[in-house]
């Protein structure tokens, strides 16, 4: 396997493409990203990859566009060297939460973005925990859709008392996540009804379902400024729960997130390493879970031809 396969990474998360690579056996192989006094960006991929399967790991944080050029530049320099098959990793694909035209005159970016990956080479997507299935519609070249649910309940069950916990979705269009969460933790769930005013703005709504003296656990596929989960904490305290505890798979953790957390009555946020985290931002409310395992036993599968699905049944 190691003589046909290589895996690069780009610069939004290196340390979790070096443990992926670790959990296969493997090293990461070379790849120089520089900038000419123009600021454009340069590629060169430095190992052979000529008839190889190639994956590179790339998470769309921030600066954004940065990283989505640089990953698009490496693509087609693999494609320029011959690479028999060029899987991207995209652990978070952040403009999947653009996913639909619900204003006048704007772009379905994440459509845009997939359209760009399939032009610059790639041959096959592998991401996490999608805002939108229905992005998986937007490519016409294999998508793999990988899940955190499952590691992620296994360690609330390993920590917490789970005997009376109810899991909360933030808003209806989660319920669906939700519900697979509360059949894998076996524990009931409740839906917060809320309106968004904005973006970053949302107005505190009620609780429907039973949540009185329970112990309550929000789950999400990404925590951002923490506007929408600090507002569903507050409505869960106001209608009586005993604790509140949240999981997300995408800890992006921008603008006043770690404040908002910090002062909340939240009392632990469990995320995975799909975002790198820096330290500054590594509280003690905070647990990072890393979900190199399951990449790497993907992209195994991916490389051998078995089926990923499989992880999930």
């Amino acid at each position: 396997m190691k003589d046909v396969l290589r895996i690069f990474s780009g610069n939004s998360n290196p340390s979790l493409a070096r443990e992926i690579s670790q959990n296969l056996g493997m090293e990461l192989s070379p790849m120089e990203v520089s900038r000419f006094s123009n600021d454009n960006l340069h590629v060169q991929i430095q190992d052979n990859v000529r008839e190889r399967d190639v994956f590179i790991v790339q998470s769309f944080t921030h600066p954004v566009s940065d990283h989505i050029m640089e990953l698009m530049i490496a693509i087609d320099a693999l494609r320029s060297a011959s690479a028999r098959r060029i899987t991207v990793v995209i652990p978070y694909y952040s403009y999947a939460r653009s996913d639909k035209k619900d204003a006048p005159r704007i772009s379905i970016t994440g459509r845009l973005i997939a359209d760009l990956l399939q032009t610059a080479g790639a041959n096959r997507v592998l991401t996490m925990d999608l805002h939108a299935d229905q992005v998986h519609g937007f490519f016409n070249i294999p998508v793999d859709h990988l899940t955190a649910l499952p590691p992620m309940a296994a360690y609330i069950k390993d920590h917490h008392d789970i005997s009376n916990m109810v899991a909360v979705a933030t808003d209806a269009g989660g319920a669906k996540r939700v519900g697979k969460f509360s059949s894998c933790l076996n524990v009931p769930m409740a839906i917060i009804d809320k309106r968004r005013v904005s973006d970053t703005q949302v107005k505190q709504g009620v609780v429907v379902g039973d949540v009185k003296g329970k112990d309550a656990i929000i789950f999400e596929d990404e925590i951002s400024t923490a506007g929408t989960l600090i507002s569903t904490v507050d409505t869960l305290l106001a209608a009586g729960v005993r604790s509140v505890h949240a999981a997300a798979t995408h800890g992006v953790l921008c603008g006043p997130a770690i404040e908002r957390i910090k002062s909340s009555g939240i009392e632990s946020v469990i995320v995975t390493n799909t975002v790198d985290i820096p330290d500054e931002k590594r509280i003690d409310k905070i647990t990072p879970l890393s979900v190199a395992p399951l990449f790497a036993e993907a992209i195994k599968r991916i490389h051998t031809g078995e089926s990923v699905g499989a992880l999930f049944t």
